[in-house]
């Protein structure tokens, strides 16, 4: 990763505002890289969270000294530059010589840099010593505990930093953080705002106190694939693709970028989740009102899973338990349903319920499902599935699916 020297920044931004002897000076000593290739396992950074503005892009952090007069003033004046330099302060002030900012330490110019940056985010901010986290909309000296739809450009009542996409692994992944207000004033850590933090995000305090319990994809301990999505379902990004893509380090993926795919970065990402896990909530989500055939079991966007933040997994032979209660309710043919039942309570045939395939012709797995009968259409069959989990009211989590010959699609 490229970082930031935090000295040589300060140095040259000190140089350009000499004039006189004191600038020849400076020009002869010259200025340290402002800029190095390092590794992040074996060096002490802070790194920066904050919502974009008007930026400074990295070409123009390298070349920033050797410009023409005009152009320097005119990348002086941006915000993004005051806030390079004020990140610098802090890190200098708390002891760091690197800083990683994303806006001038990835060479966008570079494909496959890009990539590399996007897959390897997460780990970096988990990485760091410290996260600064920059409100450049917040100018009180404490930290919002209650919404305030009074404020401009605040969004639900909050801060805009918590509505952005980028940003939900950037305050889960570090082990410690910092906020700022716009005058770079310390409004409190994460360890400290942790309940607060908890009741905007609807992120679990265990979860924002410890983000290790995301680094396994099959840990007892990790919130369930809907739960994680739910954190995301209120947030935007300025390119639909990276909806998806600024979710890759929650759950511990990988996948290439292609920007221009729109809504098919989310799909890929799904099928990703699905190959590494066994987890059937990816399935829970709503389709907010749509009617008729959904042409995928897979849900469009983080959108989707809504609503889905305390759903709860339920044990294999709890769900049984309660699948042989519903087909007795229900009044189906106990005699032979229960059969079924009784092989998979007694973990010959368990497995299949924590199977997925994925092949050229869909996703492959066994579920639960139940017969629905529909009056409008009786040559049509639907079905009600059932996944091993609770929603809000203790009630299982079910899906609608409708067939199409020897495959089903969500209804």
């Amino acid at each position: 990763m490229k970082l930031l020297n935090v000295k040589a920044v300060l140095d040259r931004d000190k140089g350009m505002q000499l004039t006189g002897h004191d600038a020849e000076v400076m020009k002869i000593l010259g200025y340290d890289e402002v800029l190095k290739d390092l590794d992040d396992k074996s060096t002490s950074y802070a790194i920066l969270s904050h919502r974009w503005v008007t930026e400074v892009n990295y070409e123009e952090m390298i070349g920033l000294a050797v410009m023409e007069p005009r152009t320097k003033d005119r990348i002086r004046g941006r915000s993004g530059y005051m806030k390079i330099i004020k990140s610098c302060e802090q890190a200098m002030k708390d002891g760091y010589t690197w800083l990683w900012i994303d806006t001038c330490c990835i060479d966008k110019r570079s494909s496959a840099e890009l990539t590399e940056a996007i897959n390897s985010m997460y780990r970096w901010y988990r990485d760091s010593q410290m996260c600064y986290v920059f409100l450049n909309d917040v100018d009180d000296w404490a930290f919002p505990a209650k919404q305030d739809f009074s404020r401009l450009g605040w969004v639900n009542g909050w801060p805009e930093w918590f509505s952005r996409g980028w940003t939900l692994q950037e305050l889960i992944a570090p082990r410690k953080a910092e906020f700022f207000n716009k005058r770079w004033e310390s409004i409190g850590t994460k360890e400290d705002l942790a309940s607060v933090l908890e009741e905007i995000t609807r992120i679990p305090e265990s979860v924002l106190r410890d983000g290790r319990v995301l680094r396994s994809i099959a840990s007892s301990e990790r919130p369930c694939v809907a739960q994680i999505m739910s954190w995301a379902a209120d947030r935007k990004t300025t390119r639909v693709e990276d909806r998806a893509y600024s979710l890759l380090g929650l759950f511990g993926v990988n996948m290439p970028m292609l920007y221009g795919e729109g809504p098919k970065a989310f799909q890929r990402l799904q099928l990703e989740i699905i190959r590494a896990s066994s987890d059937h909530s990816i399935l829970a989500w709503s389709p907010k009102g749509r009617f008729g055939m959904h042409k995928s079991v897979l849900a469009d966007n983080p959108s989707c899973f809504r609503g889905y933040h305390d759903i709860q997994e339920l044990e294999p032979h709890r769900f049984i338990a309660e699948l042989e209660h519903g087909i007795r309710w229900l009044g189906l043919d106990a005699a032979t349903n229960l059969s079924r039942l009784m092989g998979l309570q007694r973990g010959a045939d368990s497995s299949q319920l924590f199977r997925f395939d994925v092949t050229n012709l869909g996703i492959q797995m066994s579920l639960p499902v139940c017969p629905q009968q529909d009056q409008d259409a009786l040559s049509t069959k639907y079905f009600k599935a059932m996944l091993p989990f609770h929603d809000h009211y203790g009630n299982l989590v079910t899906i609608d699916l409708q067939c199409r010959g020897h495959s089903f699609c969500r209804r």
